[in-house]
């Protein structure tokens, strides 16, 4: 998780997320890491257009954003 948080960061590479909220609320989000630590991340949401943070613990899937493929290879 945390080798595709650093790319994220380091190649503004847009990630793909679930996420449970602290009231217990599922989401699906598209985001580009801003800043990393042990347990938040902070990060551009594409969906609300505005910097969010996320608890580590409460990602449940990460995996890079399936529109941007191309930048994979």
């Amino acid at each position: 998780m945390n080798n595709l948080f650093m790319r994220s960061k380091n190649e503004n590479l847009p990630l793909e997320i679930i996420y449970l909220s602290e009231d217990h609320q599922f989401s699906q989000r598209k985001l580009i890491v801003k800043e990393i630590n042990d347990e938040y991340i902070r990060a551009y949401c594409l969906l609300r257009k505005q910097m969010r943070t996320f608890r580590v613990d409460n990602i449940l899937s990460i995996m890079p954003d399936s529109c941007s493929n191309h930048l994979l290879h």
